[in-house]
């Protein structure tokens, strides 16, 4: 590394060396996690229904973690609290991507496709349990290790190379399955994705912590800006890179109690918490839905669904450049009300289409929506909650939001089996209009 300090332009501070070389592992890191998501995690659910899966397990891949998450969050978030951050984050990632390199085998040897299926929802499931201390330890790591003055700068270099590497893995991986055999094929986009599980992994084991006090109350809550999701096994394909700044909270306030995780629903925020689980919910019902649709409605090929996420992957990351500018022109409350609103297009265009070019302009104007309303939800929650009280409003928001992708992925699977797929989305599409109404009339 160079003996130079890093300058940020208009910053208050250089970067030490320590800093530059924590700099350099998070963009590692992140490189690295671009290869996992952009192969295993983008297509593990495809390969699930290419198998058989039924509707439900579809939904499964998705439900389960959700259901692990609020089993486990809480009591995870207390365990953590006393322990060192880099070596939790570095084994909890761990024992968290170990499961992926699982995949080939099953892939190769399995001869049975309901063995696979099962085996599939396992490894799933059981990969989420390390992820949810992955999930609130890296958010607590970053926050820790990278200045305030440098987050925006970091994390802006870490979207870029997650944009680039998605891109390029997704891509890779569709090409890789349009000219191989499908169980050599899906083998070898899982081999991909366990490279970049372990590239990720080496790099967090290189970060370190300066020893210092907590933050300071006033940016202990601060969304960063990252845009990938650390622990997530499954990426949704109309909102893979939610943010989940809110699992902060669970590790700088160890005695947070479940009990007293409730109590916001008794003030004037309830309402607002309320209205956004309605609008997870509704975000969440067709998420299984898509994969499904475009392998047994739309028939398209591996290397058609790799365009589709490269496409929405790239406009989702690069819409989200503006967002700065939009929200101070705007403000948060209208760019969630109109986000919200305007999140029916993409189940809406992919119920009515006939082809690629329907489906295409679904996925540019899905993720151009979901850049905007992803940052803007996060800095709107942060607006309504009282600065006082903000781990336990973030931690019921956390809860909230898993009890959405429980109920909702495993509620829209159902709703498909009695109506169909086409009506199942164009029913998704409703309800994410009438949920963003609501959104609109509980946020005051």
């Amino acid at each position: 590394m160079s003996a130079v300090a890093l300058t940020h332009p208009g910053a208050a501070q250089d970067a030490t060396a320590r800093q530059r070389r924590n700099f350099y592992h998070l963009y590692a890191d992140i490189a690295g996690y671009g290869l996992l998501a952009g192969s295993t995690l983008a297509f593990i659910t495809i390969y699930a229904v290419r198998l058989g899966a039924a509707s439900w397990q579809v939904g499964f891949l998705t439900a389960g973690p959700a259901l692990v998450n609020l089993l486990i969050t809480l009591p995870v978030g207390r365990w953590l609290a006393p322990r060192p951050l880099p070596r939790m984050v570095f084994l909890s990632s761990l024992l968290h991507r170990l499961f992926y390199p699982l995949l080939i085998p099953v892939a190769l040897f399995v001869p049975n496709a309901t063995g696979q299926i099962w085996l599939l929802l396992a490894v799933v499931l059981l990969s989420s349990i390390p992820g949810v201390p992955l999930s609130i330890g890296f958010n607590a790591l970053f926050a820790e290790i990278v200045p305030e003055a440098w987050r925006g700068t970091v994390a802006g270099r870490r979207n870029a190379l997650l944009a680039l590497t998605m891109l390029v893995s997704t891509l890779l991986s569709g090409q890789i399955l349009r000219l191989s055999e499908p169980a050599t094929g899906y083998a070898l986009v899982f081999v991909l994705g366990a490279l970049g599980a372990g590239y990720s992994c080496y790099h967090l084991a290189q970060l370190r912590m300066d020893r210092r006090g907590p933050p300071s109350p006033d940016t202990a809550y601060q969304p960063l800006g990252d845009a990938a999701r650390a622990g997530r096994p499954v990426l949704a394909p109309d909102a893979p890179l939610q943010r989940t700044f809110a699992l902060r909270s669970l590790l700088h306030v160890p005695t947070l109690q479940p009990g007293s995780v409730l109590a916001p629903l008794r003030s004037s925020f309830g309402p607002f918490m309320l209205g956004l689980f309605f609008f997870h919910f509704a975000q969440f019902l067709p998420g299984p839905l898509f994969s499904l649709f475009w392998v047994k409605e739309a028939r398209i090929d591996d290397a058609a669904i790799s365009l589709l996420n490269a496409v929405h992957f790239t406009i989702m990351l690069l819409a989200s450049l503006p967002l700065g500018r939009l929200t101070r022109r705007f403000g948060n409350r209208r760019l969630v009300a109109v986000g919200s609103l305007t999140l029916a297009a993409y189940p809406l265009l992919t119920a009515v289409s006939a082809g690629m070019v329907t489906l295409l302009i679904a996925s540019i104007v899905g993720g151009a929506v979901w850049a905007i309303l992803g940052g803007a939800i996060s800095n709107r929650l942060l607006e309504r909650i009282p600065a006082g009280d903000r781990p336990r409003h973030l931690a019921l928001y956390n809860l909230a939001l898993n009890a959405a992708i429980l109920v909702g992925a495993m509620a829209g699977p159902a709703l498909a089996d009695v109506i169909g797929l086409r009506l199942g989305l164009l029913t998704s599409a409703g309800l994410r209009l009438l949920a963003g109404l609501v959104l609109w009339q509980v946020d005051r």
